[in-house]
């Protein structure tokens, strides 16, 4: 068992890998935000973002057209969560770690939703194009883009599950104060 006084080496680099990482995540939503803000305020494009989409949009698509400001709201917010946690976790704070561990398991069923979620829009998108004269057979790309992205999601997904199991470790959880 370590000491309080001992740091592991695998906590620090993972607090400080996240804290570049969150960091300027939590930078480039900030800016994202402010030119949302900015550029969508006018009477134009708000009339033009209460437009019903067009037929055969898939239902996920339609709701992020209609709130896409929460959406990249949500990441500020998720960002600066990060943030928060990883200067608590190189701080040795356990909530800090609690709350790590949290956005790994977020993260985890992210991934997981996600993959639903592209399965539904590709499906839909395979359908526009299939149904378009002329087009391209487009099946070859969208089957490289499923695996490739299935790959991703679970890579991440075992990454982000093996991180929380090894911050619930009693080795890792002894360098935290309570």
């Amino acid at each position: 068992m370590n000491s309080p006084l001992q740091r592991s080496t695998f906590v620090t680099v993972l607090a400080w890998i996240f804290i570049v990482l969150s960091g300027f995540g939590t930078l480039i939503s900030i800016l994202q935000n402010i030119m949302l803000q900015t550029m969508f305020s006018t009477p134009e494009l708000q009339a033009a973002m209460q437009a019903p989409p067009p037929p055969g949009t898939p239902a996920f698509a339609s709701f992020l057209l209609a709130h896409f400001q929460w959406f990249f709201l949500l990441f500020l917010a998720f960002s600066a969560t990060t943030l928060a946690a990883s200067i608590a976790l190189l701080r040795r704070r356990n909530w800090g770690r609690l709350l790590f561990v949290g956005l790994m398991v977020f993260g985890i069923l992210w991934n997981l939703g996600g993959l639903a979620l592209q399965f539904a829009m590709f499906g839909s998108m395979r359908q526009q194009f299939q149904a378009a004269p002329g087009a391209p057979d487009m099946g070859p790309f969208f089957i490289a883009m499923a695996v490739a992205t299935v790959l991703f999601a679970l890579g991440f997904s075992a990454l982000f599950g093996w991180i929380a199991k090894r911050l619930l470790s009693p080795q890792v959880a002894s360098e935290f104060a309570r």
